[in-house]
């Protein structure tokens, strides 16, 4: 019974010194900005892909017996400077899976449009460079590779990135 009157002595305290320097703090122009700095400053991860939500959508589908494709699928081991090209092509091929899961009324059509879509989002308003496409190979050049193998060399190019 005493711990607890104790404890609630010390909240009430603790409670009465933020209350005053909290008030303090706002009353001064520096202590304003400093608290509408902090309540409305988004907070960013430092460790956060931004590819994370496709590599969770990739997870879903990888499994997915409803799906099979041949696919254009990149190498993980090329260019550092090709892996716009590649990103964009595995982005491409997402979009003919997306059909195919459509004709087929696939379970995970859903985890399909996500990933195409976040991938646009990232590429939509960004134009490839002349200079890279020319060291880059197409997308069409990639030998055709089963779902199940373009989805983890897909992973896997992400994770690369990610790191």
């Amino acid at each position: 019974q005493k711990t607890h009157l104790k404890s609630i002595c010390l909240q009430h305290k603790l409670y009465l010194l933020l209350n005053s320097h909290l008030f303090c703090l706002l009353k001064n122009k520096t202590g304003l900005a400093i608290f509408f700095l902090c309540a409305y400053v988004p907070k960013t991860e430092a460790d956060h892909c931004k590819w994370e939500e496709v590599l969770q959508d990739l997870e879903q589908i990888k499994t997915s017996k409803d799906i099979d494709v041949s696919l254009y699928t990149a190498n993980t081991d090329e260019d550092k400077e090709c892996h716009e090209p590649i990103m964009r092509c595995f982005f491409l091929e997402m979009r003919v899976i997306l059909h195919e899961c459509r004709l087929k009324n696939c379970r995970r059509t859903q985890d399909v449009f996500n990933i195409w879509k976040n991938g646009n989002a990232r590429f939509e308003n960004n134009q490839l460079s002349s200079t890279t496409s020319k060291k880059c190979k197409e997308c069409e050049e990639y030998e055709e590779k089963n779902f199940t193998e373009f989805v983890q060399t897909f992973e896997k190019v992400i994770q690369k990135e990610c790191k």
